[in-house]
């Protein structure tokens, strides 16, 4: 049997009202692209599947008191990003500590060493903006950089928020390409708002 990938509003009302054969085909319908999501941001499968299971016990847990602002979908693929972004920031942390304990911190050395690392990521950002097509570019910086909303965009430059959405997602992909082997030091310096929409 073909998988359902399109879900309707009443189906989605059902399953956030504990009606679990609604919840059970929404389960169905999104989890594996879900998990593939996780797998661009997690190397390893079965974390990632894990991400995603954990996401979808807390939805069914928590269905009652979940505020959703936007679309399940894209509440969904959020939870997941952002349960990814926390589980690379946890190694990372866990990955130093056990460093330091081993080899001991030199305070003043690694101070430098995190400056270096800021300059030489701030140097790739430039180099990634840089390589993107300028109305992308102009809309990813009034996004990220001036904190504007779509719709303030496409009111300021004279295009539909449907545009923007696109140049976005353009900017978006270019940006996670030239940065991915940042990602790490990018979420540990809390600047993962770079790379994914929010």
């Amino acid at each position: 049997m073909k998988p359902v990938t399109e879900i309707d509003d009443s189906t989605i009302r059902r399953a956030l009202g504990g009606h679990v054969a609604s919840y059970e085909m929404i389960f169905k319908a999104w989890y594996p692209s879900l998990c593939a999501f996780a797998r661009q941001l997690i190397a390893d499968a079965d974390e990632a599947e894990e991400v995603v299971q954990n996401v979808f016990v807390t939805l069914w847990e928590k269905r009652i008191e979940i505020q959703i602002d936007q679309s399940l979908k894209a509440y969904l693929f959020r939870s997941v990003r952002n349960r990814c972004l926390n589980r690379i920031k946890h190694e990372q942390v866990r990955r130093e500590y056990a460093s330091e304990q081993n080899m001991g911190s030199n305070h003043s050395h690694d101070s430098v060493d995190a400056g270096i690392r800021k300059e030489e990521l701030q140097e790739r950002i430039d180099l990634a903006l840089a390589k993107i097509p300028p109305q992308c570019r102009q809309v990813f910086v009034m996004s990220r950089f001036e904190e504007l909303k779509y719709s303030e965009i496409a009111e300021q430059l004279g295009i539909s928020v449907k545009t923007v959405e696109n140049q976005m997602g353009k900017a978006l992909r270019i940006m996670r390409h030239e940065l991915a082997d940042y990602l790490v030091v990018l979420v540990g310096l809390g600047m993962q708002w770079i790379l994914f929409s929010i």
